[in-house]
């Protein structure tokens, strides 16, 4: 089995390849979450996990996600691998991940990260990719992404192919632990309603059903913890009529396209 979670859909695509390449089942977390997470392993399956890196650490969703989930299985060493994907590096995404797994007695042996499409617009100097830029990382993460298949698809433990970047302590732990606290809630997020088309997209894509919207209005957010400022609603407009605030003012739209 194959638990994904994805905002923009970068790690959607990464998952469902490598669903497709092991012929195990895609399993959505941020639907997921709101059931009781209770899971059957079949006989030789493995256990994978992708979702995006958010502050240098797993988004809050997968964390609460894997503390609630419970796995029923008659191995007591089944296959786990994790896959992340990031615009850069990844800090000690991978550590934190393991340190969640241990309490439900699994490990990511087998780690991996992919370099994707910028997604994240939250902080002042950051901006979505150029498009050669994008190109270029979808073609390395395409290759990379081959490699990742043949590992997992032969059950290789040990492996570690992630890019954990130049300071990754104080990123994950000083960094990530700011970006929890003060950047992740849709509190920000705004609509121009002079641009609002009241179409729904935003609602739609939104990876944990955060946004509600009726026919002929306008969206509104929820104001609660769940959000994990994927900036899937943002990214989707198609008229660009949604803000974070002032801090997305001028700024680029990104989502995962073939």
């Amino acid at each position: 089995m194959v638990f994904c979670f994805s905002g923009t859909g970068n790690t959607r695509w990464a998952a469902e390849e490598l669903s497709k390449a092991t012929g195990e089942e895609l399993i959505d977390i941020g639907k997921e979450i709101y059931g009781n997470c209770t899971y059957q392993l079949k006989e030789s399956e493995s256990i994978g996990f992708c979702f995006p890196v958010h502050g240098w650490r797993p988004p809050k969703i997968v964390r609460a996600f894997i503390e609630k989930m419970h796995i029923e299985m008659t191995d007591n060493n089944p296959y786990c691998w994790a896959l992340c994907t990031a615009g850069d590096d990844i800090g000690l995404t991978m550590e934190y991940l393991n340190r969640d797994l241990k309490q439900q007695s699994l490990q990511a042996e087998s780690v991996f990260s992919l370099i994707m499409p910028e997604s994240y617009i939250g902080l002042p100097f950051m901006d979505v990719d150029k498009p050669e830029k994008e190109r270029a990382k979808k073609d390395a993460a395409r290759e990379q992404l081959e490699t990742v298949k043949k590992i997992i698809i032969n059950r290789e433990r040990g492996v570690t192919m992630t890019y954990k970047g130049h300071w990754p302590r104080i990123n994950s732990h000083v960094l990530g632990a700011a970006f929890v606290k003060w950047l992740v809630n849709d509190r920000p997020f705004r609509v121009n309603l002079d641009k609002c088309l009241r179409c729904g997209t935003c609602a739609e894509v939104c990876p944990i059903e955060n946004i509600d919207w009726k026919q002929g209005e306008e969206p509104t957010w929820h104001h609660d913890p769940l959000c994990t400022t994927c900036f899937a609603c943002y990214h989707h407009c198609p008229v660009h009529a949604i803000e974070y605030g002032h801090r997305t003012k001028h700024k680029g739209q990104y989502f995962f396209k073939k």
